[in-house]
């Protein structure tokens, strides 16, 4: 086994169990580390194809909370359904680097935004509904992540435990089958990301059922905030990387990004265990 092969089996490990805990987390963990090894064009369709099954069990399994959920996400599938068409033809054209770029530069400051606990519920629910559906269809179908923007709203939307979770399998099963449609029809699928599935696959089996134990013993809330900063350092990480294979920045200033990923989610961090300690 290779180098490459062996990361990716230990970090679908470990975001497979993250997903078993949370309902959500596979790729916007899996994403940020693969992206090192591999591109977009030759990981996202093996992804695509694992979380069609993922985001279906945990639908499956949150099945009773879809009555309470489905009128307000309605709107958003609609957008889900646009914006995986406008990505995954996006996806086919554009050069791999800037891609990579892409995600990272989405992903930082959604992280980091769902660590310091933004909330800003909206009032018009509904009129946002197909714009933001747009904007999680044309990101997943570009990068597989979507967890982070749909955690940041329906957080902030004051959705119930079981509700959330329901709700974010919903759209996640719409847009993983949807891109995954829109793939094959473009010819997206290869044979260097069927040979990704030996790797991801029993990761999976093993990482789901282990994170739905895990959670059972140990606060769900510390959990999901150790899991975004190790999210937010990889990001970093990447995102540093990237700017100096694209040469937008010489070597030591582009880790200047992820010095300043480093500190502001340390400070999140603290004032998160601060506030449990008060509390």
């Amino acid at each position: 086994m290779s180098t490459d092969q062996l990361v990716l089996v230990c970090i679908t490990l470990f975001a497979a169990t993250v997903n078993g805990a949370l309902g959500y987390g596979f790729s916007s963990l899996t994403v940020p580390v693969a992206l090192l090894f591999y591109t977009n064009r030759i990981l996202n369709p093996a992804l695509v194809l694992v979380e069609v099954v993922i985001n279906g069990y945990v639908l499956l399994i949150n099945r009773r909370s879809v009555p309470h959920v489905w009128k307000r996400v309605v709107p958003m599938l609609f957008g889900v359904f646009l914006g995986v068409m406008i990505g995954s033809y996006a996806l086919s054209l554009v050069h791999p680097g800037w891609l990579k770029f892409f995600t990272y530069f989405i992903l930082l400051p959604l992280i980091l935004l769902q660590a310091a606990g933004v909330r800003r519920p909206i009032r018009s629910e509904k009129l946002i509904g197909v714009p933001f559906g747009t904007g999680i269809g044309t990101l997943y179908s570009v990068t597989t992540i979507s967890g982070p923007p749909l955690a940041l709203l329906f957080n902030n939307q004051g959705y119930a435990k079981q509700d959330f979770r329901a709700a974010i399998s919903v759209i996640r099963v719409a847009e993983s089958t949807l891109t995954a449609i829109a793939y094959y029809f473009l010819g997206l699928y290869s044979i260097d990301s069927a040979q990704l599935l030996p790797f991801i696959v029993p990761s999976v089996l093993v990482g789901i059922p282990l994170g739905t134990y895990l959670i059972s013993q140990m606060n769900s809330e510390t959990f999901r905030r150790l899991c975004m900063s190790f999210d937010a350092i990889v990001v970093g990480f990447g995102m540093s990387k990237v700017l100096i294979d694209l040469k937008l920045a010489p070597s030591p200033e582009a880790y200047g990004v992820l010095a300043t990923a480093v500190v502001i989610d340390t400070y999140l961090l603290f004032r998160f265990f601060r506030g449990r300690t008060v509390a």
